[in-house]
Parts: C-alpha cells; structure tokens; sequence
C-alpha cells in the first residue's frame, strides 16, 4: 500500500469513528422507553439502506415502514402500547392514554398531552381547518368523544356508546393522527401565531390563506416535510421535489434493545426515485438494499438468477389479501336485467363455479397459489373450511345446470345464451388497466365462461373513470383486488363484509354511499342477505366483549361467503422480497400486506442492522 492510500485509510477509519462518537452520544431516548425483548439477534447501529420508489410522494413509506404508532399490533395481532407507555379501556368506550416519561419529538421538544389537546381542539375542531368537523372515524353514531387532560402525560377519550375502532384506528399502516407537534405548528394558526409573521409566510409560501399553510405544513402521513418533527424511527432531511431522499436517525426515539441500546439500527434510510418498469432490473444490478415493491412474482425467476452478482438474497412472502384479484358483479347496476341476475345467488354461484382456479393458479402464479374465495386465509382465527370453501370447485356441468334454472336456456346461433330480454349474453368486464396481469386473468376467464355460454369483453380506463363507471352504475362487473385483510382477528373491524363503503366495495357501491352518506345518497341495501350484514355489523360496534365479537364474526362471515358476492379466484400468491445478504432480523418468511401488516413496518425495520 503507497503512502496515500494509506493516508486515506486512516482518514476514512478516523472520520467514522467521529461520526460513530458523535451518534452514540446525541442519542437520547425517554426515561422510560419501550424495550423490545423478542429481537431475533441483538445488533449494532450503524449503515444504511437503499430502497427504490416510483414517485415522490412515496416519501409516507417512511412513515409506514417505520410503524411508530400510539398502539401497535405483536406478533399474534393483539394491541400493545408502542409510543404510549399504557392505555386502558372501560366498557369499551372509555380509553385512557399515559405517555412515557422524557418522550421528546425529533427536534428535542418534550412530547405531552397537550399535543394530543391541540390537535382535537385547534385541528378537528376548528372550523376554518376542519369545516366538516372531527374526522369520521373519531365519531360513534355522529357523536363526538369529550377529550379530557388528565396531566402532562395522561389524556382521556369518552364516548357515550362503544367505540371498537379507536384502537385499530391508532395501530394503522395509515393511522389517523390524533396528535400534532403544538410547538412547531402553532406559527401557521391564526389562534396562537403573531399576524404581521403569519401574513408573511402566507405571502412567503404562496398560500391561499393560513389554513392552506397549515395543512401544507401538517402533512404528518405524507412525511414530506422535514422540519415537521415525527416521532418515527428516522427523519427527513430533504423535501420534494427530488429524484433521491435521506431519512436519518431519530435521536429521540422512544424504542430500545434487550441492552438498552437506542433503536433504530440503521442510521439512515433512502428512498431512490426510479421508473416502476426498471425496478426489477435496479434490483437485479444490486442497486437496492431491500425491495419488495414493484417487484411481482413473474421477476422471481430472474432476481434468484441474479443473487450471486447482486449481493441480495431472494425470499418469498405470502399475501395477507383475502384474493389476489376478484371478480365483482355490481349489484347496483343500471341495466334491470343484469342487475336482477347479479343479485340472484344462484348467478353468482355459477360464475363462481364455472372458473377452473387451478388453471389460473399455474398459467399465472407458477401453481404457488391456493383456489379462494375472497374471504378468509387459513390463518385468521375465524377461518373454517366451511368459509373458506364456500363457493368454490370448477364445476362446469353444475354451473350450466344453475343457468339453466334460471330460465337462461335459449341460445343464439355462436352458442351464447341470452338474456330474459332476449339480447346475446355479453358481459363487459372493466379493469383500471394498469397492469398485464387483470388482463392476463380476463383472457382465461373469456374461455371459462364463454363454455358456459357467456361471452366476456374487457375495458381498460383510467382508474378515476374506471370508479366514477362503478359508482354510476355503468360498470357490469370489475376486477380489482381481493380483500386487503385475509387474517382477520376479531377485534379488527368486519366493514369490509358489510354494504359499507362506496370506493373500497365495487360489487355494492350505491348501498355503500347510502351508509358513508347517512342515507344523504346512493341507495338502502334491500336485499335481505346484506341488511343482515349491516345489522351484524351494527352489533359489532356495540359489542364490549371477545366473546360477543366472535360470535358477531362467524355469521357474518358465514352469511357473506355462502352468498358468493364476490367471485373470487386465487389467494396466497407470493411477494419476491429482495434484501442485502448481510441484512439481519429481516424475517426470511413473512406476510406481505398494507393493513394491519404495513409491508415491512410489522417485522420493524428499526431492528434491522448490517452485520458488515
């Protein structure tokens, strides 16, 4: 070695022991930390990591990568305090909140219970920032909770009835944010900041008023702000726009090790903005450090291929979705003569029974995948093969058989059935035309059901267009994806098995509007099967016990798979997951979902560490 290379050595050695100095010593986390004892392998901090994104807002993967939340879920699902250091419930409506000693934001300011006062009383309430009043999923039946300040660190939210989404709500891969750095974001409200400062940073920033300001500086999910002090586990340094963003430690985090060591491992994480079709090329060139998003299944093959160039290892994580794509029949559609069949079990069940889901299973998913119906994963708790089974087998003869009742007898001359109108069955089948693999599944449905007599069209659009057609009516049938939660536990809320949402249930999407609207639009369920589903759902709400909540969850989900409202088709499809050969306590079998998973935030990526 020449005596500059080894002068450079020696700088390079030097300048990170300082470095390494400087971080063991701003490290300050609160008095009474959260100590994390089921840590697979007790690390060392240090390192960073790379990860690609396709876009700049996906700067909120820090947030939900990070997964610091009041409540969090352990590995069986159940509530634990994560950021609070306890919570209590009382019947089910009354949740008392103690934060930890010595909690400070990312900027050193101590975080207390009057963060939590500001944002209900200047934020949710204020009628400027929040015209339509609190968020919804803060209100029982439309009622408001009374917020009350116990002390500095205790805060207590009483409802008059049960409210059992208060806890999911927290524990969310996208939380709601029912707390809000006073000390930074009161200069941007009219109540606490000084005018003539206020006027000019309206002026400054080119916002409309102050209360566009505020929100544009409160964007907590989005996590584009770096002076917006977070309590995750790493900060921003860099705002959007830019094509590369720099997450460092939060020297105040609240988590540690089994030895006291301050978490997060990793000093910094970065998000590199690239095409989503160059992707799985970056990953295979090595130019990632952990990736699973905008990698699929058909990519496997060639990322394993790679492992010896890249310095990544490949695994496979199972999807958490009840399917991975469904087929969804608008029983609210506007044609009366598709709407009637659409809302005749017997129709569904032989659609339902005229897919051969093994064939879809090997031309798409390699036969790594398992038939399903769009319900439940053998996981879940409440999973019974009753349920899990219901509506499913390729059974052709007994699909002709069902259509035939029907009175679907008559043919036209290419075969097709027709319709009691007499028109040709011809079924369009919409898709948001985003990627191959919808159409790649429309085209083994078309020769599915063109052999029982139905001929298939697909129409790509937009994704706007593509709902607006569902929630009008004009859309017959869709497909899209299953259920975002296949391992339900019973106090995770059922509103995806009930009329409930007009965006996130494109089989029902008028009698979802008439319950998000309060009956101000769409239209009431009249279907004797689904009002059962709301009225269950209802008794969800009301329930103060496990035992009530099981109860409530088997005859819905009994009730919603024997009816076959979704046609589903195949579910446990796996998610490659690349990651640093050297990357420690990422789990080498995982589940792979948004809710209550939050992709990687389950498995705690501030426990990560390189061992070089």
């Amino acid at each position: 070695m020449n005596l500059a290379s080894a002068m450079s050595v020696v700088v390079v050695a030097a300048v990170g022991a300082l470095v390494a100095l400087a971080q063991s010593a701003f490290a300050d986390p609160p008095a009474e930390p959260r100590v994390l004892t089921d840590i697979p392998e007790i690390g060392r901090r240090g390192g960073e990591i790379r990860t690609l994104v396709v876009r700049a807002r996906d700067t909120r993967l820090l947030h939900v990568y990070g997964n610091a939340r009041l409540v969090s879920f352990d590995r069986e699902l159940n509530f634990v305090p994560d950021i609070l250091k306890s919570f209590e419930v009382e019947d089910g409506r009354i949740f008392t909140f103690r934060l930890r000693r010595g909690h400070r934001w990312s900027d050193g300011h101590p975080f207390t219970s009057e963060d939590f006062r500001f944002w209900w009383e200047d934020v949710a309430l204020d009628p400027k920032l929040s015209p339509m009043g609190p968020p919804v999923r803060m209100l029982v039946e439309g009622e408001p909770p009374s917020v009350e300040v116990i002390d500095e660190l205790t805060i207590r939210y009483r409802w008059s009835k049960p409210n059992p989404f208060f806890l999911p709500l927290n524990a969310a891969a996208t939380p709601e944010f029912i707390y809000a750095p006073k000390h930074y974001l009161a200069r941007f409200h009219a109540k606490y900041a000084d005018p003539a400062e206020l006027e000019r940073l309206i002026k400054e920033t080119r916002s409309r008023d102050w209360m566009q300001l505020f929100r544009r500086k409160e964007r907590m999910s989005e996590f584009d702000n770096p002076e917006l002090p977070t309590l995750q586990p790493w900060v921003l340094t860099n705002a959007p726009p830019a094509e590369r963003f720099i997450a460092v430690r939060n020297p105040h985090f609240h988590r540690v090790d089994a030895k006291g060591q301050q978490l997060p491992y990793l000093d910094r994480l970065i998000l590199q903005v690239v095409d989503a079709k160059l992707i799985p090329i970056k990953t295979a060139a090595g130019e990632t450090d952990l990736q699973a998003r905008g990698l699929s299944l058909k990519d496997y093959t060639f990322l394993k291929e790679s492992e010896g160039r890249s310095g990544l290892k490949i695994y496979l994580w199972r999807e958490s979705r009840g399917a991975r794509l469904a087929l969804y029949p608008n029983l609210n559609a506007n044609d009366p003569v598709w709407r009637a069949l659409f809302r005749d079990r017997r129709f569904r069940l032989a659609l339902s029974l005229g897919l051969d889901r093994e064939a879809i299973n090997q031309y798409l998913y390699f036969g790594l995948a398992t038939p399903s119906n769009n319900t439940l994963l053998p996981d879940s708790p409440l999973f019974s093969e009753a349920i899990g089974n219901a509506c499913l087998g390729y059974d052709p003869k007994r699909a002709n058989q069902l259509l035939d009742e029907l009175g679907l007898k008559e043919r036209t001359r290419e075969g097709l059935r027709k319709l009691p109108d007499g028109r040709p069955m011809e079924l369009v089948i919409e898709t948001a035309g985003e990627d191959t693999e919808q159409v790649d599944l429309l085209e083994l449905v078309r020769d599915f059901w063109r052999a029982l007599g139905i001929k298939i069209h697909s129409r790509p659009s937009e994704r706007e267009l593509f709902r607006n057609r569902i929630f009008a009516g004009e859309a017959l049938m869709v497909v899209w994806f299953g259920k975002e939660n296949g391992i339900i536990t019973p106090n995770m809320a059922p509103w995806e098995f009930a009329p409930t949402s007009q965006a996130d249930q494109p089989h029902w999407p008028k009698w979802g509007q008439y319950f998000e609207t309060k009956g101000k639009a769409g239209e009431p369920p009249d279907l004797p099967e689904a009002v059962r589903l709301l009225e269950l759902y209802k008794a969800w709400m009301a329930a103060t016990d496990d035992t009530q909540r099981v109860a409530i969850w088997r005859e819905m989900l009994d009730l919603y798979a024997q009816q076959c409202w979704t046609i589903g088709t195949v579910a446990n499809v796996l998610q490659p997951v690349a990651a640093r050969n050297n990357l420690v306590n990422l789990p080498e079998e995982g589940v792979w979902g948004w809710e209550p998973y939050a992709q990687f935030g389950f498995y705690r990526p501030d426990t990560f560490w390189l061992k070089k």
